[in-house]
């Protein structure tokens, strides 16, 4: 009989004021799909400001068992998929990381065949591959599913995948950017409608740009992709990472703290810098050294400054509604704000099982249907809590900021999926926390 190894907890010492600046790194999201989308050059890519997370060393193997040569250094990563080969991804990786099912279109476009496993991730409603399939079929490929792997290729003579037009019954972020890499190497024109609008599309386009793909109309509705037979090496910028930027602001707003984020592009933070403005806090934008990203933006720096919190409404919505990917997170805000609040979760449907645990801290909280009706309390308490996904880990971490006494966050292999080094960046704010492996666990 083996005995699993005790897993490490986060211990938080609440109601500790923060202060300080916090460097927010690379987007998980954007490097994850950039990553994949180096298949479709036959050179070296150069990728820069990629956060150090599970996620991404889960893409790396993948990638590694494709034949592809990886080599990182800091958040430096050299890639090199000169001598890939369309074998199956691992299983055993790819049941662990949703975003492992976006090779299946570089490897497609560029050799005409792929095998990939359907994806895992976060258990947090269902994200069906449906809308990915249909619109690799709609470019002539023959795509069936056995045994849980998605086998893909190209159909009669014809070489390359063939440009078309394409409607999105959903605004897929996964399928708008699978379809997108596809139609970068297909023959004629690829018209994508009711595409996702999100910055880590404009990002993907950016980079497919700079490896000389011709892709326009990104972060509207409509993205348009003009065919070219062989993308180039590149060396690109990862955009900040919103969501990381977006769980700050929300610990300085629930810590009652004035503090200051750099390397941040407010505009992606537009609906979230709104709610905080709405519920009492000022978001202030100040420039910064400037770093470019790709596609030619600028970083500024967020200060943070908070007031007496009140009670808003929120529903989540694809971009550039109210991101799903911060609902978590203003729901510990909201849970110790005056009055009532009602956050309605239209994108996900089991993304509220962190209600309970914060409940387990004196929150009031109900949850009815996709709805969670927040009466705020004036204080919550310390009390072990487990993630159940990576966004609700980040929201019992804030929580515990907020809480009196002791809060031990349990399921930590969550956090490490999303946020680079939290604790050190808290730590260097101030904030009062360490993780530990229990003793008798």
């Amino acid at each position: 009989m083996t005995t699993e190894a005790p897993q490490p907890v986060l211990e938080i010492l609440g109601r500790t004021s923060l202060r300080g600046e916090v460097q927010i790194s690379g987007a998980k999201n954007s490097a994850l799909v950039l990553m994949a989308g180096s298949i479709l050059c036959a050179d070296k890519c150069t990728l820069r400001n990629v956060p150090n997370l599970v996620d991404i060393k889960r893409m790396g193997q993948i990638l590694t068992s494709l034949g592809v040569m990886l080599k990182q250094t800091d958040d430096v990563l050299e890639i090199d998929a000169k001598n890939i080969n369309p074998t199956e991804a691992p299983y055993d990786v790819v049941s662990q990381l949703r975003a492992s099912f976006f090779v299946i279109g570089p490897l497609l476009t560029r050799l005409g065949t792929a095998r990939v496993p359907l994806p895992g991730g976060c258990a947090i409603g269902a994200r069906p591959v449906d809308l990915h399939v249909r619109g690799l079929q709609a470019m002539g490929a023959n795509v069936s599913i056995e045994d849980g792997i998605v086998h893909a290729n190209l159909v009669g003579n014809k070489g390359r995948l063939q440009g078309t037009n394409i409607y999105l019954d959903y605004p897929s972020v996964g399928a708008t950017e699978t379809i997108l890499m596809a139609a970068t190497l297909a023959e004629g024109e690829t018209k994508i409608e009711n595409a996702a609008q999100e910055p880590e599309i404009v990002d993907l386009a950016n980079f497919c740009n700079a490896m000389g793909a011709n892709v326009s109309g990104a972060g509207t509705n409509t993205i348009t992709i003009q065919g070219v037979s062989e993308l180039h090496s590149v060396d690109y910028h990862v955009i900040p990472d919103r969501i990381e930027a977006g769980t700050f602001l929300v610990a300085g707003a629930i810590t009652h703290s004035e503090i200051t984020l750099t390397s941040v592009i407010p505009e992606h933070l537009a609906p979230v810098i709104a709610k905080l403005n709405e519920i009492g806090c000022q978001v202030i934008a100040e420039s910064d050294d400037g770093k470019i990203f790709g596609g030619n933006v600028k970083s500024q720096r967020l200060r943070i400054v908070p007031g007496e919190l009140y009670g808003t409404d929120i529903e989540t919505l694809p971009y550039p509604g109210f991101p799903t990917d911060m609902q978590a997170q203003f729901t510990a805000l909201l849970s110790i704000s005056k009055g009532n609040s009602v956050i309605s979760e239209t994108v996900f449907e089991n993304r509220l099982r962190h209600v309970a645990e914060l409940q387990r801290m004196g929150t009031n909280i109900r949850v009815k249907g996709n709805h969670a009706i927040v009466q705020g309390v004036p204080i919550i308490s310390g009390a072990p809590v487990m993630a159940t996904d990576l966004r609700a880990s980040a929201a019992l971490v804030l929580a515990g900021l907020a809480a009196e006494g002791k809060t031990t966050v349990h399921g930590l292999h969550h956090l490490d999926r999303g946020y680079e080094n939290l604790e050190a960046k808290l730590s260097n704010l101030g904030a009062r926390l360490k993780r530990i492996i229990p003793s008798g666990s």
